[in-house]
């Protein structure tokens, strides 16, 4: 069964930094590209960052380049979201994603992703 795990979220204040993890298996374990995306409380889910596990091609959404790094631990099947100097509106619940098995391009639509984790709340008080 395709599962992702998302863990490390919790409440922080501005400028802290968190590092979120996500434990895949099944098929997710062998996606090739895999995100992080994100939903604020009322809003819609929005892209985070992307990677691609073969190349180490990555892609942020600019309100989070400088301040975000995506990666993974092939080795532990674990996708890693570290998130710097965050700030309140970095507020959401995160989710780890991962595309279908056979492709290699990154993307930032939600809908290009097969599949999800639950989610974890990342709150950043002021």
């Amino acid at each position: 069964q395709e599962q992702l795990v998302e863990s490390g979220g919790g409440l922080v204040q501005a400028g802290d930094s968190v590092r979120l993890s996500c434990a895949a298996s099944g098929r997710a374990a062998s996606s090739n590209v895999v995100g992080w995306f994100r939903q604020p409380a009322g809003k819609a889910r929005e892209f985070v960052a992307a990677l691609n596990r073969i190349n180490d091609y990555t892609r942020y959404a600019d309100s989070v380049t400088g301040r975000f790094t995506i990666s993974r631990d092939n080795s532990k099947n674990t996708l890693y979201l570290q998130m710097n100097n965050l700030k309140p509106e970095d507020t959401a619940v995160y989710y780890c994603a991962a595309r279908g098995n056979a492709i290699t391009v990154l993307s930032t639509s939600r809908s290009g992703y097969s599949f999800w984790g639950q989610g974890t709340q990342v709150t950043v008080s002021s």
